[in-house]
Formats: structure tokens, sequence, C-alpha cells
């Protein structure tokens, strides 16, 4: 068990207030074949542990996928502030009815018509492990700064890349 949240760290605190916005990460799982398989997932906010949630279909394949190998790896993108994560880490399927209640908001009606009561819907769970991040100025001025400095020295603008151990101690 891990004590604590693995949100207190500074590194980990930048790296979940890059992703808190993102609405959709594209997560990774290995499918019964060894080979990676990636999909959309619509992103839910981390709960006060850490922990990362999504809502999917019990019969889904992203769902047999972790069942049979735990270990994912979620990507998220924000170009437009040109903010990137990765984050890996153990899933686990969850079905309490109470904890699907708690996270359900009536946008997910979109993947699931018949709402939160609908017999397929399950949760996803991800604890993450851990994660990098690139952090970059704003597009347009890196892109002028990087011409620059490009221009003038022959090397590339560098982003902020940070790797942060999510987990426990």
């Amino acid at each position: 068990m891990h004590q604590g949240s693995h949100r207190d760290h500074e590194g980990a605190k930048k790296l979940f207030s890059l992703i808190k916005d993102v609405k959709v990460a594209m997560m990774t799982t290995v499918d019964s074949d060894g080979q990676l398989r990636s999909r959309p997932m619509w992103n839910q906010e981390a709960d006060e542990a850490g922990d990362l949630w999504f809502f999917a279909k019990v019969d889904a394949p992203v769902t047999g996928e972790i069942s049979r190998d735990s270990q994912v790896n979620l990507a998220y993108s924000d170009p437009s502030n040109q903010n990137y994560v990765s984050v890996s880490g153990k899933a686990e399927i969850v079905r309490d009815k109470a904890t699907i209640d708690s996270k359900w908001n009536e946008s997910l009606k979109t993947w699931f018509p018949k709402g939160k009561d609908d017999p397929s819907v399950t949760l996803i769970r991800v604890h993450p492990e851990k994660g990098e991040y690139w952090d970059s100025p704003n597009a347009t001025m890196l892109h002028l700064y990087g011409y620059v400095k490009a221009a003038v020295t022959g090397e590339s603008p560098k982003t902020e890349k940070k790797a942060v151990d999510l987990a426990a101690h």
C-alpha cells in the first residue's frame, strides 16, 4: 500500500497541473498478442491520492487487456500550450457502484446512453508510478525564438523536460 499521496512533491504537482484540463488521454495497454495498443480515453480529474480514472465498458478490449496485464501508459497532449505528459502505472478494473456514481457526469451519456446504471459501465483506475513532462513556452514564441537561436548559434531551443517518480516511498 502507498502511504499518503504521490501528488505531494513538486514535480508531481506540476505534472498533475499540466494534465488536469486535458480532455482526452491516449491509453496504451498490452493486447493478447503482446502488442502495444493505444486508444483515446475521456480524462477524469485525478483523485486526492493522485489516481487517474476512466470510464469504459466492461466488455471493451481495454478491460480485458488490463485484466491480463495491468501495466499501462497514458499520453496527454496540450499543443495549444505546448505541454506534453506521459504517465506509466498499474491499472485495475473497478465495478463498485458507489464509486461509479461519485465519478459519473452527464456528458458520459455520449458513450453510455443508458446512464450510470447501465450494467456495462465500469471504471479503470490507474495508479501512476512514473511520469515525464515536457513544458514549453508559447508555440509562436518558441518558433520565433527557435528560429533566431538556430540562425545565430546553430542550436535548437530547449524545452523543460522532467521525469517524475510517482511511486510511493
